[in-house]
């Protein structure tokens, strides 16, 4: 049974270091499902504080939307001893409606998400944390706007971490059947959050900032098999498609600007593991305190190669506050059996 504390700290002392579990983009298949059960059960096997998973409980084709993906996935997150945080991605909602995922109505799936893993302010999983939700109705629902109940924010020790709905397939500005008025209600509302995210960070003296979304918005010019190319001082997209994150990157470079502390940005969608530093300012010069942090996902040709999750010690006392160490569960090794 979930054990729920509404002042949720994991440590007495705000400056302990303690440890966080990041993962997404799984499972993709049958065979994934089983490695998720093996990375849930190295999860369970250390002393976390909280996990977070950012999106994409599925392959993007010939995989149903239906409400038993969901219930599948809450089963996963339940599973976790530690308090399970959770973002959309995009194979959960805005690619629904491709004909090989059901032909669902897109906001109709993000509603049901809305319903089933955020109905109340705390987090997932068997412990439970209390979590600040933006609770405006600045989003859009199949019938107007409701709240952008599935962002969130919380504070552990000296952190501040938020969780932002931020879209791969353009932001569900292509793909099957685009959605602009949806774009814009939740990017707007995203942008507030993000703004009120650092102003609480800036309020409670925070070392540090973590943000997780799912998508993979592109940061410069290099990476076009996996990311969008984008001008890296102007964040303007350069290859022609819809752009649906300018102007949220526009304005995550500012507060990290101004908040001058370490900020983190979590995200999946790409499946491909790395940790770097591609955010440059508008004179073309790299943000030292930016780390983007990408973590592994799906590799359908290798079954259960890519699952595994990444471990990250949060210390507020040191200079850079986060350190990471990828954890390659055992059991989920394919290329190089276990020594």
């Amino acid at each position: 049974m979930a054990r729920e504390n509404e002042n949720f700290r994991e440590n007495e002392n705000a400056n302990a270091t303690y440890e966080i579990g990041l993962w997404g983009d799984l499972p993709y298949s049958q065979e994934q499902e089983i490695g998720v059960t093996r990375l849930i059960e190295d999860m369970n096997s250390q002393k976390l504080s909280f996990t977070v998973h950012d999106g994409d409980l599925k392959a993007g084709s010939n995989s149903l939307c239906d409400n038993s993906l969901y219930a599948k996935a809450l089963g996963y997150f339940n599973e976790l001893e530690a308090p399970a945080a959770f973002t959309p991605g995009d194979n959960d909602w805005t690619d629904c409606d491709r004909a090989s995922n059901g032909g669902y109505n897109s906001l109709e799936r993000l509603d049901y998400e809305r319903q089933l893993f955020f109905s109340t302010p705390f987090s997932l999983g068997q412990r439970r944390l209390r979590q600040e939700v933006q609770t405006a109705p600045l989003c859009l629902g199949v019938n107007g706007a409701v709240p952008c109940v599935e962002n969130r924010r919380w504070t552990v020790g000296r952190v501040t971490y938020a969780t932002l709905n931020v879209q791969g397939s353009c932001n569900n500005l292509c793909d099957t059947a685009p959605n602009p008025a949806e774009y814009a209600a939740r990017n707007a509302a995203n942008i507030v959050w993000l703004k009120e995210t650092f102003r609480v960070a800036k309020e409670r003296n925070s070392a540090a900032v973590m943000l997780i979304s799912q998508a993979d918005p592109g940061w410069d010019l290099s990476d076009s098999t996996r990311a969008p190319l984008r001008n890296p001082r102007t964040l303007m997209e350069t290859d022609g498609q819809p752009d649906g994150f300018q102007s949220f990157l526009l304005a995550l470079r500012d507060e990290v600007i101004a908040f001058r502390k370490p900020v983190a940005y979590v995200h999946g969608d790409s499946h491909y593991f790395r940790i770097d530093k591609p955010f440059l300012d508008a004179q073309g010069r790299r943000l030292e305190n930016f780390t983007r942090v990408e973590t592994f996902g799906d590799n359908q040709g290798n079954g259960t190669n890519d699952v595994q999750w990444l471990k990250v010690s949060v210390d507020p006392r040191s200079r850079e506050v986060f350190s990471y160490q990828p954890q390659i569960v055992p059991g989920n090794r394919v290329a190089v059996p276990t020594p």
